[in-house]
């Protein structure tokens, strides 16, 4: 049996990821000043990430249809291919998880509840139900030859497995000198180390992150897609994968490569929630307003070239007298110095 302890996290934890997670606290706070302002730009936002997480999760799965029918059965059309019905048992469980995440513990019914969702129209005689047989994480070569690249918990130990693994979990969530943000990725991997399932164990993987998210007070997950950019950088995750799971049955196994991939993401989520703000938000202002908005909004320093990149039609002229004016009115501060400058809303005023 695999030994879960996760007490590693409050004694050995790398430096780069203490300092990660210290500046992806700071973007949640920035978050939540800036949806205070503006709800209406947010509620935009809440209904796009949904349509691009059942999109993106279903993706890295092979499981696609257009997006045109994606959005349709988010808002609520009958499925009609396999695929779609995937697509929606994930919306379904997805949803519940968005609407009614303060009701819903991580537990063995919570689990199997998501997997009797995302498969009751494809497979309703495994759906919510552990796996009865053993299956293999398999890779195929580029001559077309099969290999296994991970064997997960044999199907006779996955319930006494899990409940070790939710058991480890409680103790770990309990103890205030473990970072609530690092047991995440952690959990995730043991998952999926485990495959409980036959079918479904990444994508219930990827649902039970968001409900984590969720628990440990990262509501981003609500506007912006954590599946979408998963999906977007699939290479990375499944390398992160690959090398944390290695050893895994040795209990020799590195969780600080999926770590670090997980907080990369979720730095990613807070750096596309500051670009769709500014899409969203300052269509119809004036072009001197739009760089103050950018200036004003942005949970991460931007650099002159960043404001420029987004905001195509505003000549750089306009774009250094609106940093001038706005240095001089202390509205802003400035990062670094020449080229590597970079401005941040001034928040010691």
């Amino acid at each position: 049996m695999h030994r879960y302890d996760y007490s590693f996290l409050k004694k050995s934890v790398p430096g780069n990821i203490v300092g990660l997670t210290d500046i992806i606290s700071d973007l949640r706070s920035k978050e939540e000043f800036r949806k205070l302002q503006y709800s209406e730009t947010f509620e935009i936002l809440r209904h796009k990430a949904i349509v691009e997480s059942v999109k993106g999760s279903n993706a890295i799965e092979g499981i696609v249809t257009t997006d045109a029918r994606i959005k349709d059965i988010v808002d609520g059309a009958t499925p009609v291919t396999h695929d779609e019905m995937e697509i929606s048992g994930y919306k379904d469980a997805l949803n519940l998880i968005h609407t009614e995440q303060a009701n819903h513990d991580i537990k063995e019914e919570t689990i199997l509840s998501f997997h009797r969702m995302l498969l009751a129209q494809t497979n309703p005689r495994e759906a919510g139900k552990y796996k009865t047989s053993d299956n293999f994480i398999m890779e195929i070569r580029p001559d077309g030859s099969r290999h296994v690249r991970f064997k997960p918990v044999s199907a006779e130990k996955v319930s006494e497995e899990m409940e070790q693994l939710l058991l480890a979990y409680y103790d770990a969530r309990q103890d205030y000198e473990i970072s609530p943000l690092l047991l995440i990725p952690c959990f995730v991997l043991d998952f999926l180390c485990i495959h409980p399932f036959m079918d479904g164990n990444g994508r219930i993987s990827r649902l039970l992150t968001v409900l984590l998210l969720y628990k440990s007070g990262y509501d981003i997950v609500k506007y912006i897609s954590f599946e979408g950019q998963i999906n977007k950088y699939k290479d990375s995750y499944y390398e992160a994968l690959r090398v944390s799971s290695d050893k895994w049955h040795e209990n020799e196994n590195d969780y600080v490569p999926f770590i670090v991939n997980f907080l990369q993401v979720l730095y990613k989520c807070f750096k596309d929630l500051d670009e769709s703000f500014t899409d969203i938000s300052l269509k119809k202002a004036k072009k001197s307003e739009r760089v103050e908005s950018i200036l004003m909004g942005a949970i991460v320093p931007v650099s002159k070239q960043d404001i420029i990149a987004k905001l195509p039609d505003v000549s750089v002229k306009t774009v250094e007298l609106v940093l001038g004016k706005m240095l001089k009115d202390n509205k802003i501060k400035k990062i670094g110095t020449y080229k590597d400058a970079r401005y941040m809303r001034n928040t010691d005023i």
